[in-house]
């Protein structure tokens, strides 16, 4: 079987790595270069514990207050684009505790042998930067540390297993910590690594395995026969194929109309910046302020923002300069680089429950969607991939995709023969 994959970020490599592996012939289409945008400038977490959705509790109220302030962790462009209302409207439709917890559930059994994935990446030739010294959750907030709480008996029963810090618990973990943070979360499984050194080592494994990589190659035209796709084209490139998986990241609503149904996945932008070392024990989430900082060998990485607007990775330096005051309340001697540093901009796709959308896609009968994985595209990518492998090649649908059909925005379902 020939499959074409459209799209060379981080789940996109991984489809077309685990699919090659499994046999089939495959070419990964790329409108850019492989590993870029997102892919590359996360902060690289490994953490099926922090895989709650997006929408949730008290996310209607908090957005409100945050669109208030240039500088907030969330920015939402006004728009009147009944899409975008549709979009925003869904969102705040599932910013419910029942909702989030079933979502949250979904994403760790769809990652529950992400880390055995990772190691088997490594044992296959693949060299990136990894770190398995866990992840610590970092809170100044009691009321922001009591709702955490909330959901971790489902991280309990996933094996991640949680250790709550109150008070000078949490200066013991990790010492670098100021008086203001009253308390954590210490997961010890989760793991960070360097996201640009995977895609790099995924790109260079996958064509060594004889995937067909084609960059600078935007998917403009899509051919059918009956219910089939027989090519995509890019001008006058044309890749026949057998399936194919529309993997393009915040690229993919614009795209999913060509494949017969219009997807509703939105560009969330985020921000990173590099700084220089701080010496800490793990990967610690700043909860209240929303910044993911990530220590890699001689160098820290700052995460955070989401901004709702349109496809571009330009740069607002008000929220960089936010990101780069954060950790100054959260770690003894803090203090933001005297020089400027080079932010960079990724397009995180995003939908409007907070779900990737993993799949079957619209009529065509060997149409597929991995998309939607927000802020866990490294988290998920491997369990996606694996499971996504099963159902094009031998046309079983795993019980862990059944929450990611895209038909819960049509209110269609397909029959699809299910595997435990």
């Amino acid at each position: 079987m020939h499959v074409v994959v459209v799209g060379g970020g981080v789940v996109g490599l991984t489809t077309a790595y685990h699919l090659a592996r499994e046999g089939a012939e495959v070419t990964l289409v790329d409108a850019r270069g492989t590993g870029l945008g997102t892919s590359e400038v996360n902060a690289g977490w490994v953490c099926p514990a922090e895989s709650a959705p997006v929408p949730g509790p008290g996310v209607i109220l908090k957005s409100m207050k945050w669109m208030l302030r240039p500088d907030s962790p969330l920015y939402i462009k006004p728009s009147l684009e009944p899409a975008f209302l549709k979009f925003l409207t869904g969102m705040w439709r599932h910013s419910n505790a029942k909702a989030q917890r079933a979502g949250f559930e979904g994403h760790l059994a769809l990652a529950q042998e992400t880390l055995e994935v990772f190691d088997d990446y490594r044992s296959d030739g693949m060299d990136f930067e990894m770190h398995t010294s866990g992840l610590l959750m970092a809170f100044k907030e009691e009321g922001n540390l009591e709702h955490h709480l909330d959901n971790l008996d489902l991280a309990r029963r996933f094996g991640r297993d949680p250790r709550v810090l109150r008070g000078d618990e949490v200066r013991e973990q990790e010492p670098l910590l100021s008086d203001e943070v009253i308390g954590g979360i210490y997961y010890p499984h989760e793991r960070h690594l360097d996201p640009g050194a995977l895609t790099r080592a995924l790109a260079k494994r996958i064509a060594e395995m004889g995937v067909t990589v084609v960059e600078d190659a935007p998917v403009d035209e899509v051919e059918t026969s009956g219910d089939r796709i027989t090519a995509v084209r890019s001008g006058d490139r044309r890749f026949p194929a057998d399936a194919v998986v529309l993997a393009a990241g915040a690229w993919t609503g614009k795209i999913s109309q060509k494949f017969g149904m219009l997807l509703p996945v939105r560009p969330g932008k985020g921000y990173s910046v590099e700084v220089p070392k701080l010496g800490l024990r793990s990967a610690v989430n700043l909860s209240d302020a929303k910044v993911a900082v990530t220590p890699f060998h001689g160098r820290l990485r700052l995460a955070g923002t989401m901004e709702f607007g349109g496809l571009d990775e330009n740069v607002n330096q008000v929220r960089v300069d936010a990101i780069l005051r954060a950790p100054s309340s959260y770690f003894r001697g803090w203090n933001p680089p005297a020089e400027k540093v080079t932010a960079r901009a990724g397009m995180r796709p995003m939908t409007p429950d907070g779900l990737p959308i993993i799949g079957r896609i619209g009529p065509m009968s060997n149409a597929y969607v991995s998309t939607g994985h927000g802020m866990m595209g490294v988290t998920l990518a491997p369990g996606t991939a694996s499971a996504l492998t099963e159902l094009i090649l031998h046309g079983r649908l795993p019980s862990a995709l059944e929450p990611f059909a895209a038909e819960r925005f049509t209110g269609q379902r397909r029959a699809v023969r299910s595997a435990a």
